[in-house]
């Protein structure tokens, strides 16, 4: 099977990682992909976002499935164009990707489909965002309604940053802030048929002890010893079958990755908000984990011909991710990084990082994620932490209390 991934993230690394261990996959593509990512895929220059220049890039190298990553080119009608050369591909269509381009859009899904979710508003204007926040109170919710790269929601106390947040988005959506612990779910969906992933947790903020700014994520583990018994069930059942299936009755499909982040309140499970594909960091630490060939996995997907739950491997999963100085705001770029070098059980995935005369630099706000593994969580972490130590790059912070 050849297969063509498409980014040049994190999550791409990941994936293609993954991918290269599976021994249907014969031959591996990436574009644009990034220093890491040529270690194990061969690299070609595209534009993620032009559908039709993707398409052609699959025609040329006569891929078997491509698996598109980011959520832009998604949302830009990369999956159908693929599709409409004949190609079959792992990713929404750009209306289907929707659920994740549109929070209003997921909104009105959810409704429809009686999906648990926060009670929310869809303001376009300031006396809007000001009503809502009034409605519902401290701690305020404003989420930009358009895609973000996971740094568009405002969560506060304070009312003036608040409506500041809404106030540089063209349309935001205001909701109750739904108390609880925070889980991640993926769903491999086929179009009509869904399985889950195990549970992970990430920490989107970007300072020990949940502070400061929200972030694309700093840290994630996987599993969740302190999950509810039959969680992932319920999930499947009260939201993601529901959700897919509203999806279909629209005449959209999807084929892709669900990803699902809930709060675990009093009441239940509640979205918080849906992806349309791959999250990072929770990729990295469910793919460390996942025994299933992951390529079969997502050629089944693209075929509606999804089988049994992917099975997992014993033992824990930590990632923990190294940012570039200033980020989220003006991420710092090009500095060299050193240490890179695997351990026994962890080892670096390239997220944000470019080639210059020879060195491995800095070249995004995530710029690394190093993931631990071993039996239980203390010893994944242990092993995380140790090679996070041994990386040099200036101006660079991590948080220190990914998976307590």
């Amino acid at each position: 099977m050849r297969v063509l991934v498409i980014g040049s993230g994190g999550r791409e690394h990941a994936l293609c990682r993954s991918l290269k261990l599976d021994p249907q996959v014969g031959e591996l593509h990436c574009a644009p992909g990034n220093p890491g990512i040529e270690e194990v895929a061969r690299l070609h220059a595209v534009d993620p976002l032009d559908p039709e220049e993707v398409a052609a890039l699959a025609r040329r190298l006569e891929v078997d499935l491509v698996v598109v990553g980011p959520e832009a080119p998604l949302v830009a009608g990369v999956a159908d164009a693929v599709r409409e050369a004949g190609i079959a591909c792992f990713g929404p269509s750009g209306q289907a990707a929707m659920i994740e381009g549109s929070k209003a859009f997921a909104k009105e899904v959810m409704r429809a489909a009686g999906v648990p979710t926060a009670e929310a508003r869809v303001c376009r204007t300031p006396e809007q965002a000001a009503a809502a926040l009034a409605e519902f109170g401290a701690p305020y919710v404003v989420k930009d309604d358009g895609l973000a790269a996971g740094k568009g929601v405002v969560v506060t106390d304070d009312r003036e940053t608040a409506l500041a947040h809404a106030a540089a988005c063209e349309q935001v959506v205001v909701e109750e802030f739904l108390d609880g612990p925070e889980v991640s779910l993926f769903a491999l969906c086929d179009g009509s048929t869904a399985v889950p992933l195990q549970p992970a947790q990430d920490f989107k903020r970007a300072y020990d002890g949940d502070r400061g700014p929200n972030t694309g994520g700093m840290g994630a583990y996987t599993p969740l010893p302190w999950a509810p018994e039959g969680l992932t069930e319920q999930v499947m059942r009260e939201i993601v079958h529901p959700t897919i299936g509203e999806l279909s009755r629209r005449g959209l499909p999807f084929q892709g990755v669900l990803f699902v982040g809930l709060a675990l309140t009093s009441k239940g499970p509640k979205v918080i908000e849906f992806n349309a594909r791959f999250g990072d960091p929770e990729t990295q630490v469910l793919l460390d984990r996942l025994e299933t060939p992951l390529g079969g996995l997502l050629m089944a997907c693209a075929t509606g011909e999804l089988g049994p739950d992917p099975v997992f491997g014993g033992g824990s999963a930590v990632t923990v991710v190294i940012a570039a100085e200033n980020y989220p705001d003006s991420p710092v770029k090009g500095d060299v990084i050193s240490g890179l070098d695997s351990t026994a059980n962890a080892y670096v995935i390239h997220a944000g990082t470019a080639r210059s005369d020879g060195e491995i630099v800095s070249a995004g706000g995530r710029v690394l994620s190093v993931v631990g593994n071993g039996p239980d969580q203390e010893s994944a972490r242990r092993n995380a932490y140790e090679l996070v130590s041994r990386i040099q790059l200036r101006g660079s912070f991590y948080r220190t209390d990914i998976a307590p």
